[in-house]
């Protein structure tokens, strides 16, 4: 009789610290869940920006991704530079590359109005282009940034842990959205840019330089897509060429869910993408955490072609 009251007793103090533990679990999943959805949010956003002005899916911008975060690497561990200063650097750099990319691949294909294939085949052939030589140039390798680049720091409350890679991937999304938001709503330029987004021909007739509008366009998207390699490269530590083919799935699923071209289409579906993954990792099964980004795509493409925030087009005879 003895012997079994402990045993009692135990069984109760392991139920008890379970039951505390599950509000700490939940509150943890939450946090890698925002955590993650903010790199999604981060990658699509750039991407629903060139979709939203040039009209067409340029399958580059995955290499965009995997460029900013090889230079970020060759920034901080060939030329010893600070995380603060190789950042901007390899934005601007990211968009640069994107300038050219445009103007090599897209510019001929805009101007003899070739159709929306075109623009999608060249620009997938040149990103198998561009992988390969990557690949030939730098191998397959994982490469890691240099533990000095960052701190690593954590910063831990009631059982819910967070990094300061973390924090800054969360805050960078945000700012982004915000500045897209007031270039986009609050000023000229925005203006110029969502009349070229709405009436090519009617933006050019107005005075506005239409060839200026879309490299400063692909300028941006370059850079956020440079900016969202680097800060998903520190936040896992793993950076190698093709990095960004993988992503081009997740941007895919973000964009649409959320309404192409919208901006804060791509926030909202990035950060639900990224708790619903979590959530399925942590309480259903990791194997099925890759399969959310495809369900989502497919229910919204069925239910709501035009996604979240987008609006149908109603076509006029």
């Amino acid at each position: 009789m003895r012997t079994g009251a402990p045993k009692a007793n135990n069984g109760a103090r392991f139920s008890s610290c379970r039951a505390k533990s599950l509000p700490n679990m939940l509150a943890q999943q939450i946090v890698n869940g925002l955590v993650t959805g903010s790199t999604y949010a981060l990658f699509a956003l750039g991407f629903t920006l060139m979709f939203g002005v040039m009209g067409v899916i340029n399958l580059t911008y995955g290499f965009y991704f995997s460029a900013g975060a090889l230079l970020a690497l060759f920034a901080t561990r060939g030329l010893d530079l600070p995380l603060v200063l190789a950042l901007p650097l390899v934005a601007i750099a990211s968009g640069l590359i994107a300038v050219v990319l445009d103007t090599i691949l897209l510019t001929p294909l805009r101007r003899a109005k070739a159709p929306e294939l075109a623009s999608l085949m060249v620009t997938l052939g040149a990103t198998l282009l561009l992988y390969s030589l990557a690949t030939a140039l730098l191998g397959t390798d994982i490469r890691r940034f240099p533990p000095s680049i960052f701190g690593g720091g954590a910063f831990e409350a009631g059982g819910v842990r967070i990094t300061e890679s973390q924090i800054l991937i969360i805050a960078t999304a945000l700012v982004i959205v915000a500045a897209l938001l007031w270039l986009m709503q609050g000023t000229k330029l925005g203006l110029a840019i969502r009349a070229l987004a709405e009436n090519p021909e009617a933006a050019q007739l107005m005075g506005i330089n239409a060839g200026a509008v879309v490299r400063l366009v692909s300028f941006l998207s370059g850079a956020l897509g440079g900016t969202a390699g680097v800060l998903i490269g520190l936040n896992y530590n793993a950076i190698q060429p093709y990095m960004g083919e993988a992503m081009m799935l997740k941007g895919f699923a973000v964009i649409i869910l959320g309404g192409l071209g919208d901006i804060r289409g791509a926030l909202v579906a990035g950060l639900l993408v990224g708790l619903l993954e979590t959530a399925t990792a942590g309480y259903v099964a990791s194997s099925l955490k890759d399969a959310v980004g495809f369900l989502l795509l497919v229910l919204t493409l069925w239910f709501r072609p035009a996604g979240l925030f987008g609006k149908s087009k109603v076509k006029r005879a």
